[in-house]
């Protein structure tokens, strides 16, 4: 199945937690010199225009990153999003936003390398066009599970991973999982964020279920709903995994999570940071 679009979706609450935190993640692996490896595994276009038909059909941006842009009380730990996104749209209209291959580019630098793996024949074109002007960076039309694993260990022993499927495929939920799994047996020391939505939540829990049955350590989980958990079909909330966090990612996390419950949230909003898995 290759029917999902990225572009309905694009800038909602979802992307709000998972590129702040990849923001935070990146940010602070330039703080060595040492290049660094990303490697991204369902890339999407790169960039999405939110007045093109699709931003504008769902409007989610409007109830995610809309809101908090030009909040000048937002919590530092949000900086280098925010920022990002404000270096987009100098004309202070909100234009533009990126997926999660835009964000990796505003923070890689001339010695760190990024691989972007995507399927959709559409999104494919669309992030062949945007990398162009990007230095060392590897666009494949291909299977992002099997291309994570292909990559691993990189030659600098520094990585960031991100693992970011549509799910529409159920079994999607245990290839996420097992993809990392099987990259920490064989890197244990990446960094790993596996994004998930809260769709049905015994599938969360599978997921949980089977990290802590691996050798997998250090995993930090994080999650934010913005409604309760339902039987009927919609996404709730969403999380991320993330395995070998920096050292301040959930202090930081401790001053966005409450800001981005009171900006985007309800009174049935709610959300959770926990150490799943001890260093």
């Amino acid at each position: 199945m290759l029917s999902y679009r990225h572009a309905f979706h694009a800038g909602n609450f979802a992307d709000v937690l998972k590129h702040s935190v990849l923001s935070l993640v990146l940010d602070y692996m330039t703080r060595k010199e040492k290049g660094f490896c990303y490697i991204d595994s369902h890339s999407g276009a790169g960039m999405y225009q939110l007045a093109d038909e699709y931003a504008q059909k769902t409007g989610e941006y409007k109830n995610g990153i809309a809101k908090i842009i030009n909040d000048v009380n937002a919590p530092q730990a949000l900086e280098p999003y925010l920022s990002l996104i404000n270096s987009l749209n100098l004309n202070s209209e909100l234009d533009i936003y990126p997926g999660s291959p835009g964000v990796a580019k505003a923070f890689v630098r001339r010695q760190d390398s990024s691989h972007l793996f995507e399927l959709h024949p559409s999104d494919i074109h669309h992030l062949e066009d945007f990398c162009q002007r990007w230095r060392k960076v590897f666009v494949k039309q291909s299977d992002g599970y099997k291309g994570v694993l292909g990559l691993i260990p990189p030659p600098s022993r520094r990585g960031v991973v991100l693992i970011d499927p549509p799910y529409e495929l159920k079994e999607d939920y245990q290839k996420a999982v097992s993809t990392i799994v099987k990259a920490y047996n064989k890197f244990s020391t990446g960094t790993y964020i596996v994004w998930y939505p809260v769709v049905k939540r015994h599938f969360i829990e599978q997921m949980e279920k089977d990290f802590t049955n691996s050798d997998v350590k250090n995993l930090l989980q994080v999650e934010f709903c913005l409604n309760r958990d339902t039987e009927e079909y919609g996404m709730t909330g969403t999380g991320l995994f993330i395995v070998n966090p920096p050292w301040q990612l959930a202090s930081q996390l401790e001053e966005v999570l409450p800001y981005l419950k009171d900006k985007l949230g309800n009174n049935d909003s709610k959300f959770t940071l926990t150490q799943l898995i001890a260093e």
